[in-house]
């Protein structure tokens, strides 16, 4: 299911741990599957899980208990916006639903072009620079206002079509 590269680096994370706790890298493997596949289906869950010597069920369990595994595809672009208190208090719903009206989906829907990803997080750490979203899981974006969220929104539209040719 993985490519050969992607196995040396499963091999690589497990290479770091005591051969009786390579369960231990399976935040990492599941990290490396999303980059691979783009999403972590109960396929990949299953082939980590025979990497790594655990059932099935408690690679799952890791899967579904952090936000930044993706569970089902996603938008090249996955625009994770903080609606906790903090920046609830400093309009990050309100950044939300522009967000969403912009692109034309509901909160975790996908654009039509499969370009964009919006959907609610939990507190992203960074309440002092609220409202905050975060990118690809990569990048935090702050002090979101409707006109950061239109650049941004731009900058990532040209990235993608950059990439395209």
């Amino acid at each position: 299911m993985f490519s050969e590269a992607t196995l040396a680096r499963f091999a690589r994370e497990v290479a770091k741990y005591p051969a009786d706790q390579k369960q231990s890298a399976v935040m990492a493997c599941l990290s490396i599957a999303q980059q691979e596949l783009g999403w972590v289906s109960a396929e990949a869950e299953k082939a980590i899980a025979d990497v790594l010597g655990m059932a099935p069920v408690a690679v799952r369990e890791v899967t579904t208990f952090y936000n930044m595994y993706n569970q089902r595809p996603v938008g090249q672009f996955k625009l994770n916006v903080c609606t906790n208190l903090p920046c609830q208090l400093r309009n990050g719903q309100q950044a939300m639903d522009y967000l969403c009206e912009k692109l034309g989906v509901e909160d975790g829907g996908t654009t039509a072009d499969g370009l964009f990803t919006v959907q609610k997080c939990e507190c992203l750490g960074a309440c002092a620079d609220a409202p905050v979203m975060l990118v690809n899981d990569r990048q935090m974006i702050s002090y979101m206002s409707n006109d950061r969220l239109d650049d941004l929104v731009a900058t990532l539209k040209a990235q993608s079509r950059a990439k395209a040719n």
